[in-house]
C-alpha cells in the first residue's frame, strides 16, 4: 500500500540516524563484549546467543554502509529479517540449517551426496560462510554468525530494512508497489529474488467436493468486489460465498489486487482479512463456504485449503501444473531486500538461500518454484563472494 511521501523520508532519515548510533555504540562496547546482538523476532531458534568470534582480520561493510566487526574484525552479530509470512518458510527454513551448523554427511541436514557436489567435508553453515571469509567454528549449532528471521507483512519487512531495524527484508510484493513508484528512498532497495510463487485460489473443502473445480478470473473479480456472492452463481452449492483475504500491507495482498485487477491499490471488499498465510490457511479450513488468494506453501491438496483452477482467457491454470507459467498473471517474486548496498554477512546468507542446495531445500521443498537457470546466475552474481575479496 502506497505511504505518504512525509513518512517515507522520515524512515530514510530515520535510517541514517540509527546507522550513526549504530556505529557509535559498537565503538563504546568494543572494548567490553565481542558478541553479537539477537534478533527481534520469532525464529527458527531463538536467534539469540553462541556467535561464534571468527575471521581474517578483514572489516566488513554493513548493509547501511558503516562498518562493524566481531571477533577478529569480521561481523558476527545476529544477523535479521523480518517481513512476509508467504517468504518466511524460505528464509527461516535457511536460518535454521545454517544455525544448526550440521556436519557433511548429516542425513537429514547436510547429506554427503550434497557435500560432496560442493567439494567439501566442512559443516553446511561454515562452508557457506567461509566462502565470504569467515573462520569455520567446526561446532553443531554454533555457526559464524547466527540467523534471526520475523515474521509479519511484507510492508513491515520493507519498512524495518529501510529503517535500519534489520538487514534483510521479506516481501512478496516489491518494495515499488508497496511504497510507491515515486516513493523517496526507493532506489535505496536492492532487490534479490530467492524464489517465485504461483498464488493460487483456494476453497474450503465442501466446495471442492461439491464440484466447484475451477472459476474464470472474472468470477474472481466478482467474487472480491460483492458482485457474485453465491456458490451456485459459479456451478457450486447454494452456498453464500466467504471471501477471505490477507491483511491491507501484505504482500500477498497487494500483489493479488494487481495482479488481477492491474493496480496494487484496487479497493476490494473480502469478507474478513488475515495477518498471516497461517491464519488464511486455518480459516478456509473453518469454514464451508470459503475463497481466499494465497501462497503456494499453504495449499492442502487433500487437507483445509484444496486448490481450484483458475481460467483466464481461454487458458486454465492449475496446482501442480502450469501455475509457475510466465503468462500466469498470479506468480510474483519473493524477495528479501537489502538496503544501500549488500553486506558480505548478508550476501553470505542470501547466497545460501540461491545456491543449489537452497533452491531445493529452502524453495522447492516448501512448495515454491526454484528461480530458471538464467534468473538465478543473474541474482548470484549480486552476492558473489568476490566482491567481498
Amino acid at each position: 500500500m502506497t505511504r505518504e511521501s512525509a513518512r517515507l523520508s522520515d524512515l530514510v532519515s530515520r535510517r541514517k540516524f540509527v546507522a550513526a548510533a549504530g556505529s557509535a555504540g559498537a565503538a563504546a562496547v568494543a572494548g567490553c563484549s565481542e558478541s553479537g546482538g539477537s534478533g527481534d523476532g520469532d525464529s527458527a531458534d531463538g536467534g539469540s546467543g553462541g556467535e561464534a568470534s571468527s575471521g581474517d582480520g578483514s572489516t566488513a561493510t554493513d548493509s547501511d554502509g558503516s562498518e562493524s566487526s566481531g571477533g577478529g574484525g569480521m561481523d558476527t552479530s545476529v544477523l535479521t529479517g523480518d517481513g512476509s509470512s508467504t517468504v518466511f518458510p524460505i528464509t527461516n527454513t535457511a536460518a535454521s540449517y545454517w544455525n544448526s551448523n550440521p556436519e557433511a554427511g548429516d542425513g537429514d541436514y547436510w547429506p554427503s551426496e550434497w557435500a560432496e557436489e560442493y567439494g567439501t567435508d566442512m559443516r553446511l553453515a561454515d562452508y557457506f560462510a567461509s566462502e565470504y571469509g569467515y573462520e569455520a567454528t567446526g561446532e553443531r549449532s554454533s555457526p559464524p554468525y547466527r540467523v534471526s528471521i520475523a515474521l509479519s507483512h511484507s510492508g513491515t519487512g520493507i519498512e524495518g530494512v529501510m529503517e535500519g531495524r534489520v538487514d534483510i527484508g521479506d516481501a512478496s510484493s516489491s518494495a515499488a508497489s508497496e511504497l510507491g513508484e515515486d516513493a523517496e528512498g526507493l532506489d535505496g532497495f536492492v532487490d534479490h529474488v530467492v524464489g517465485v510463487d504461483g498464488q493460487p485460489i483456494v476453497v474450503s473443502p465442501e466446495i471442492a467436493d461439491a464440484g466447484v473445480e475451477q472459476i474464470t478470473i472474472d468470477d474472481l473479480r466478482g467474487m472480491y468486489k460483492g458482485e457474485i456472492t453465491n456458490w451456485s452463481e459459479v456451478g457450486g452449492p447454494d452456498k453464500d460465498i466467504l471471501a477471505l483475504g490477507r491483511a491491507e500491507g501484505s504482500g500477498t495482498d497487494t500483489a493479488f489486487r494487481n495482479n488481477v485487477y492491474g493496480d496494487p491499490d484496487e479497493p476490494i471488499s473480502p469478507d474478513q482479512r488475515f495477518g498471516q498465510n497461517q491464519q488464511l490457511q486455518q480459516a478456509v479450513g473453518q469454514a464451508d463456504n470459503a475463497i481466499a488468494y494465497i501462497a503456494l506453501a499453504f495449499v492442502e491438496p487433500d487437507g483445509n485449503t484444496p486448490p481450484i483452477g483458475l481460467e483466464i482467457d481461454g487458458t486454465v491454470y492449475e496446482y501442480g501444473k502450469n501455475l509457475g507459467a510466465q503468462e500466469y498473471p498470479l506468480s510474483r517474486d519473493l524477495h528479501a531486500y537489502t538496503y544501500e548496498d549488500t553486506s558480505r554477512k548478508e550476501a553470505a546468507f542470501i547466497n545460501f538461500c540461491l545456491s543449489d542446495f537452497g533452491q531445493e531445500i529452502f524453495v522447492a521443498g516448501n512448495n515454491y518454484f526454484k528461480l530458471p537457470a538464467d534468473r538465478l546466475e543473474a541474482q548470484r552474481e549480486k552476492v558473489a563472494a568476490s566482491k567481498y575479496e
